[in-house]
């Protein structure tokens, strides 16, 4: 099952021109599009299938900074800001609760990595903190893990995936931004070698810039008008409790699970220590371009052979502005739950905290995520077409930062002052 997204209403016809064309109702096409209607610049957002579908929808929740790349800091910390106001400025709940992150480690090796990335952004001021085995029993009680110590930040915190992104919706939809579901965009039009406008599958929109947050269907996208952009694709397996009395507000991060209270008293539960990774033809086509990520992470992976290679084939790599486009052939990504992987995950919960051992599962669902060969994002124009700004590729932790990652997004878009740096995110450092 996929997680119950709280519903929008929608627009059903196509607008003929507008000034901006956002592709990819996720949270940071939806965020974008909002940031850019308080410009007052038109926006149509169309979506392929439903508002937060795919990953924006099945995501952890969590909003981190901790052991996240030094370049990657800055757009966490202004999501913190930006996230700490959007109740006001949607006038809604989004959950976002600043409850602090805690990552535990069993042993040295593990305790070397999380002082290592301390020390790698101790320039920035962070509220991050080493933890030892005793504080973490009293920030945690009732555990009988043997912890060889932690890393925290009260600073760092959640919200609701399924809440989020339509309180954003809504919002931007009150500003004047035209939202279409169940409508594809099959590729861009050009004039002169700038977009001019895009062709959907209900017909054409002329505009004068577009932003592609399309996630995992970024690079079909792409790759239909000849350019390449790394990604592959991981799926992540979660769970969710009924409610439950538990040990903590604070999310915690094990080798191998995770866990977060969920706004209805639940536990959002995961694998931590295991991504399935079921290869598809990009695997082969792109996937020396990640051997320096698969010597340190090869552990974390489950690679399989399966249906999901014999699917992929079956989408076309190219397709005509006329013809039929893989993004009407699939509307929603709905990966296959891991069910082995749901059990590992409890397993090592309640092994390291008995409470769990109560939990009634309510839910269960798999999201697939696209990961660059870096691991952060592509937030920028594509020099080969004039018009053309990328918001995609965040790796598997772009809810976190997806408030400040759209305001970016629309800052290059408007040549607004950015947000943030945005050269870490340049499309070219591929």
């Amino acid at each position: 099952m996929a997680p119950v997204i709280t519903p929008v209403q929608t627009a059903t016809t196509l607008p003929t021109a507008t000034t901006v064309v956002v592709i990819g109702g996720g949270i940071v096409g939806l965020t974008a599009a909002l940031a850019l209607a308080e410009r007052n610049i038109p926006v149509v957002l169309l979506e392929k299938g439903r508002l937060a579908g795919e990953q924006s929808s099945r995501n952890l929740g969590w909003v981190r900074k901790t052991s996240r790349m030094a370049e990657d800091i800055p757009l966490a910390l202004a999501s913190d800001r930006l996230w700490a106001a959007m109740p006001e400025r949607t006038g809604q709940d989004v959950g976002y609760r600043q409850a602090g992150i805690m990552f535990v480690g069993r042993t040295d090796t593990q305790m070397a990595m999380h002082e290592g990335w301390l020390k790698s952004v101790a320039h920035l001021g962070l509220d991050s903190q080493l933890l030892t085995a005793q504080q973490i029993a009293a920030r945690v009680p009732g555990g009988r893990g043997d912890w060889a110590g932690g890393i925290y930040t009260p600073s760092d915190g959640r919200a609701e995936p399924t809440l989020a992104s339509s309180a954003i919706a809504r919002t931007a939809i009150a500003k004047g931004v035209t939202i279409v579901e169940n409508c594809a965009v099959r590729t861009l039009s050009l004039a002169g070698g700038k977009v001019s406008g895009v062709v959907t599958e209900q017909g054409e929109i002329r505009c004068e810039q577009v932003l592609l947050a399309g996630g995992l269907w970024s690079r079909r996208f792409l790759g239909n008008l000849g350019i390449s952009l790394p990604t592959l694709p991981l799926i992540c397996s979660v769970l969710r409790t009924a409610p439950m009395e538990g040990p903590t507000e604070i999310a915690v991060g094990a080798p191998d699970f995770s866990f977060r209270k969920h706004h209805d008293g639940g536990f959002i539960i995961t694998q931590r220590g295991a991504l399935d990774a079921s290869l598809t033809l990009d695997h082969l086509l792109i996937g020396s371009r990640y051997l320096q990520q698969l010597r340190t992470q090869r552990s974390f992976l489950r690679i399989s052979v399966g249906k999901n290679f014999v699917r992929d084939l079956a989408l076309p790599r190219r397709w005509k502005a006329n013809g039929r486009s893989p993004f009407e052939r699939v509307r929603t990504l709905d990966p296959e739950v891991n069910p082995a992987l749901n059990q590992e995950a409890m397993t090592n919960l309640i092994a390291a905290w008995p409470a769990f051992e109560k939990a009634v599962i309510a839910d269960a669902w798999a999201g697939a995520i696209d990961v660059t060969p870096d691991s952060n994002p592509v937030i920028g124009p594509v020099a080969k077409i004039p018009g053309l700004t990328l918001a995609t590729g965040f790796s598997g932790h772009g809810f976190g930062t997806s408030p400040a990652a759209g305001q970016l997004a629309a800052d290059l878009v408007s040549a607004s002052a950015p947000i943030i740096d945005p050269h870490p995110y340049r499309f070219e450092r591929f």
